[in-house]
C-alpha cells in the first residue's frame, strides 16, 4: 500500500507541475491535415512525404495508453512497453543479469523515489519514449530533432550519413550519440554513449519506472515506422550485455496530435515539490 501511495504521488507532482497540452497556448491547425467525411482528422490517411520521398515523421505525438498482457503480442510484433515497466508486454518479464534484477528489486522497493524525472534530472534513453507528455519531432534533410515537452529535453539524430563513434570516443549525453540511416521507409536509428549510466548517484541507470538498470554497455536500435497520418511505431532493441543475458526488442506506439496544440514550456526544477513532500528536504 505504501509503494502505491508514493506512486500516486510521483505521478499527482508530475500532472500538477505540467499543465494540459492545451492550457496556455492558442490553438494554431496546420495546414494540409486530412479530414474525413465528418470533418475529423483521417487518421488512417496515408503519412506525408517529404520532397524527397521519405515518411516525414514531423508533428507533435504523443503516446497510445493501449497496453497488453504478457506474451499476447501478435505473432512476429514485438510486446508493448509501459513508462512503468518495459517488459510489461513480455512473458517471464526482463531477461535481467542477476545483479541487474536484484537491483531492480531494490529501486522498486524504495518506490521509485531516486527516480531522475522525480528529482528533475533527464530520464533514462526509454523513458522519454514513454513519458505521457508529448513531443514533436521535426525533420530535416541532415537531422531530426526531438523536443520533448517532459523536462524540455531535446535530441538529434544525424542522417547526414555519419558512422556511429565508438563507445567511450565521445563525451557522453543523456540522450547519447544517434546516427539514423533509410531502409525502405523505415528510420533505423542506432545510439551509444549514454551519460546517466550506473555511476555514483542512485538516480544513474534508469530505463522505466521500475529502475530496469542500463550500464555504459548500453547500445539502442530504434525503428520508426509512420504506419499512416495519426500513427507512428518505434521498435526498440536494447542491447546491453553487462545489464540483460540477451539483447531484446520492445515497442511504442504513439498517435500524433493534429488539433493545432503546441508544446509548452515545461521547467521542471521551477517550483519543485517533491523532495519536500517525499520527506527528503
Amino acid at each position: 500500500m505504501k509503494r502505491f501511495i508514493l506512486t500516486l504521488l510521483a505521478a499527482a507532482i508530475a500532472v500538477a507541475v505540467s499543465p494540459a497540452l492545451h492550457a496556455q497556448w492558442p490553438l494554431h491547425p496546420k495546414p494540409g491535415v486530412p479530414k474525413a467525411a465528418d470533418g475529423k482528422v483521417n487518421i488512417t490517411a496515408p503519412a506525408p512525404r517529404t520532397p524527397d520521398g521519405r515518411p516525414d515523421f514531423s508533428g507533435i505525438w504523443m503516446r497510445t495508453t493501449r497496453t497488453e498482457k504478457p506474451g499476447t503480442a501478435p505473432a512476429g510484433q514485438p510486446p508493448l512497453a509501459t513508462f512503468q515497466d518495459l517488459g510489461a508486454g513480455m512473458k517471464g518479464g526482463l531477461p535481467y543479469q542477476p545483479w541487474a534484477g536484484e537491483l531492480m528489486k531494490k529501486r522498486l522497493a524504495g518506490h521509485g523515489l531516486e527516480n531522475p524525472d522525480s528529482l528533475s534530472l533527464p530520464q533514462g534513453p526509454m523513458m522519454f519514449h514513454l513519458d505521457p507528455q508529448p513531443k514533436e519531432i521535426i525533420q530535416l534533410p541532415h537531422k531530426t530533432i526531438m523536443v520533448h515537452e517532459s523536462n524540455y529535453m531535446i535530441r538529434t539524430i544525424f542522417t547526414d550519413g555519419r558512422r556511429l563513434p565508438k563507445q567511450g570516443e565521445p563525451q557522453p549525453y543523456w540522450h547519447g550519440y544517434s546516427v539514423g540511416r533509410w531502409d525502405g521507409d523505415t528510420l533505423v536509428v542506432d545510439t551509444n554513449n549514454f551519460r546517466g549510466a550506473l555511476g555514483n548517484t542512485p538516480s544513474d541507470g534508469w530505463l522505466d519506472f521500475n529502475g530496469s538498470p542500463f550500464t555504459d554497455a548500453l547500445q539502442l536500435t530504434e525503428r520508426f515506422r509512420r504506419v499512416n497520418f495519426g500513427n507512428l511505431q518505434v521498435d526498440i532493441t536494447i542491447d546491453d550485455p553487462k545489464a540483460y543475458t540477451r539483447p531484446f526488442t520492445i515497442r511504442v506506439e504513439q498517435t500524433v496530435v493534429a488539433d493545432g496544440s503546441e508544446l509548452i514550456e515545461f521547467i521542471c526544477h521551477e517550483n519543485q515539490m517533491f523532495l519536500k513532500m517525499t520527506g527528503r528536504q
